[in-house]
């Protein structure tokens, strides 16, 4: 009985761990992938302030 709670406490978790680590990464693609957002739009108007000179 006692080895059941405790198997069932573990294995909750162990998926409350894993799922906070997804979390993170997705969050950090998040933001990896605004910054390379906003660096393409940079470099789109650095292109077009020097094709206007």
């Amino acid at each position: 009985m006692i080895t059941r709670i405790l198997s069932t406490v573990f294995v909750a978790l162990l998926t409350v761990v894993t799922l906070s680590s997804c979390g993170n990464t997705i969050r950090g693609m998040g933001r990896d992938t605004a910054n390379a957002v906003n660096a393409t739009q940079d470099a789109g108007r650095s292109v077009d302030r020097a094709a206007r000179r």
